[in-house]
């Protein structure tokens, strides 16, 4: 069988193993996460609104009840307007900033500690002094901006991007490059600048700040493929950037404020329309997202923690904050779901398996905002957070995997388990956290997403999300994992991982189990008061179903999931492909007739600077001048005559001086 013939049979298994499933479920579990009560409201949303209005009747912090109504009259969630202006607080994202500026001056074990120390010191700072409703506006120009604005949405992101730098810091410890410090830093605090954002202006100049600063970490691993990956990267998000700008413009026109606002769904016009697009290309969707896999799996080995980590979740924070309730998003976040678990179960870079992977969990966060319910808006929050921690720790296992290997393709690798077991026993910490699997934290957050699509009573998304949870598994917890470590044994000797990203590694996969095995931990930090309890009896007989199912299926045929060595052509493609043509077309044409246009002026000018320099060559039969470096030159017989250019002269003073006299 030729080779082509089995990639299109392991491709018609995928389907069949992601379709069998999906059958049962749908055969055997009601898709509903609780029993209706007699007016068909679910007891968790019913009993989280009142808790909701109950809190805006008393003036709680946690948010008013002024209720919008999405799609089908799904109750769109509100988030507390902050109105305190505090004096002496800065914006947080400030300290990461200063500090980036800082490191290239100080010595090399200083800048590690710093990496690691300004985004805890700026976790500590949000934790403790960024009190929940306070809002600080600074003059600039003739425009008020709102540098900070906090409430419970922007303070959960807040903490968590600056935990992950923390970590990822710690990761970096060894790598003292001042390039990667340094960008680094830049891009934590452009996640942090927008998560507190509370205008369009400061917004977008923190989102450009993430764009540069990321690029700067794709291009540092100063290889041929990182750099036109990094060119590609950079002009996908400046062509993202300027389709947002144009939405902020257009906004500013019709409103006259540059304020970050809720768009009711379906409102807005073409200004929400751009906005919308600029924020789905940073969070990847499809056909937006291919610079995702391209960009990741090229980035440095410690670039590559920060990266998977921000602009995505930056992202999400965004369209919850502006685009809840818009159902187009729970439909395009459902299909995200699937198509990026395709694409990771046909992969075979460890890196770009595990960014294809980014596109399926962030999916689960679009669909959320989508929702827009308080049931969808808490769990793409809580998924968000349980998501940073465990993609972290497959980075940096993954990380550890090429540092110690020098391999990065699943067909490379295989065997060597017992020779790197902290490395495995971590990385499988976070393999079984994505996978849903109970007592880790992703089977708590993903669970609410999938009751609030179940409680909206959106069938496709409820089934698509829930079938995305088995090509997950079947992908990083048994074919990454046993093709990295386990299979034919290759003879690999990998180094020993350094001390500080094993100690990364192990701070991750305690969070992880910690957010699994005690939630409220997570809930109580979340926008809204939750009602949820994962640990159900229904819900953990799903979930070990589907996970059963899909190890048994694997354990069968895993001589059919051997990995192969081919490329999986995504929307990419549409620029990548015709790249050459356009260079020719835009670039070297354009050079080359800006070049002969170069040459064709110089010779023009010598000839016409040569004309002007002595106008009687001009004259038929006057004598030619001989150049002075003639040997047979003679100064004076090579002199003029002086009567003509006399004649002329009187001549043109004559003519002169009747124009005078006639005006």
């Amino acid at each position: 069988m030729t080779e082509r013939h089995a990639i299109l049979r392991q491709r018609w298994l995928l389907v069949l193993i992601l379709a069998l499933p999906l059958a049962a479920l749908l055969l055997s579990a009601d898709y509903k996460a609780g029993a209706e009560d007699e007016h068909g409201v679910p007891p968790t949303v019913q009993d989280a609104h009142h808790e909701a209005a109950a809190q805006s009747a008393h003036g709680d912090e946690h948010g008013a009840r002024a209720e919008e109504h999405g799609a089908h009259g799904r109750e769109v969630a509100p988030l507390l307007t902050p109105t305190t202006i505090p004096s002496g607080i800065l914006p947080p994202a400030l300290i990461l900033v200063l500090g980036a500026i800082l490191v290239p001056f100080v010595p090399r074990a200083v800048r590690s500690f710093l990496a690691v120390a300004l985004p805890a010191l700026t976790l500590w700072y949000i934790w403790t002094q960024v009190p929940d409703g306070c809002l600080v506006v600074w003059r600039f120009l003739n425009y008020d901006l709102h540098v900070l604005r906090a409430d419970r949405l922007s303070l959960i992101f807040g903490k968590i991007f600056t935990l992950v730098g923390a970590i990822a810091g710690i990761y970096a410890w060894h790598n003292g490059e001042r390039r990667q410090q340094v960008a680094a830093l830049l891009y934590n605090a452009g996640a942090v600048g927008v998560t507190f954002s509370g205008d369009y202006f400061t917004l977008y100049a923190f989102w450009e700040l993430m764009a540069i600063s990321s690029t700067l970490l794709i291009w540092a691993r100063r290889r041929p493929e990182s750099a036109r990956a990094g060119g590609r990267y950079i002009l996908v998000h400046l062509a993202g950037g300027a389709v947002l700008l144009g939405g902020i413009l257009l906004q500013y026109h019709h409103t006259g404020s540059f304020l970050i606002e809720r768009f009711a769904p379906g409102s807005g016009g073409m200004a929400a329309i751009c906005i919308l697009i600029g924020f789905c290309l940073n969070a990847a969707v499809p056909p937006l997202g291919a610079w995702l896999p391209d960009a990741y799996p090229r980035a440095t080995i410690t670039g590559a923690i920060f990266c998977s980590a921000l602009t995505t979740k930056t992202a999400v924070y965004v369209l919850l904050r502006v685009f809840p309730g818009w159902e187009v998003l729970a439909i395009v976040g459902s299909i995200m779901a699937v198509y990026g678990v395709v694409y990771a179960v046909l992969a075979n870079d460890i890196r770009e398996l595990l960014s294809y992977h980014i596109i399926s969990q962030v999916g689960y966060m679009v669909a959320g905002c989508g929702i827009g319910t308080i049931m969808g808006v808490n769990g793409s929050t809580a998924h968000a957070v349980c998501h940073i921690l465990y993609k972290a720790l497959l980075f940096m296992g993954a990380g550890a995997v090429i540092q110690t290997t020098g391999f990065e393709k699943l067909t490379d690798l295989g065997g060597f388990w017992k020779r790197q077991k902290w490395v495995f026993f971590l990385f499988m910490v976070g393999a079984f956290s994505i996978s849903g699997v109970p007592i880790w934290n992703g089977f708590t957050s993903k669970s609410m997403v999938v009751a609030g699509a179940g409680e909206a009573h959106m069938t496709w998304p409820f089934m698509l999300l829930s079938l995305a949870s088995v090509g997950t598994f079947l992908s990083i917890a048994l074919k990454l994992a046993y093709a990295t470590w386990m299979g034919k044994d290759r003879g690999i000797q990998p180094e020993k991982a350094p001390r500080n990203m094993l100690i990364a590694m192990g701070i991750a996969a305690f969070l992880c189990t910690l957010l699994g095995l005690k939630p409220s931990l997570l809930y109580r930090d979340l926008p809204y008061a939750v009602h949820w309890n994962p640990f159900t009896i229904p819900h953990l007989v799903e979930a070990i179903q589907i996970l059963l199912f899909t190890f048994f299926t694997f354990y069968v045929l895993i001589p059919k999931f051997v990995p192969h060595r081919t490329i999986s052509i995504d929307t990419d493609v549409f620029y990548r492909k015709p790249a050459r043509l356009a260079r020719k077309v835009f670039v070297t044409a354009v050079g080359a007739f800006f070049d002969r246009t170069d040459v064709l002026g110089h010779r023009v000018a010598d000839r016409v600077s040569g004309a002007l320099r002595d106008p009687t060559d001009w004259i038929p039969g006057w004598p030619r001048r001989v150049p002075s470096d003639d040997p047979g030159y003679d100064e004076d017989r090579a002199r003029m005559p002086l009567a003509l250019p006399l004649g002329l002269t009187l001549l043109a003073l004559a003519v002169l001086s009747v124009l005078l006299l006639l005006s």
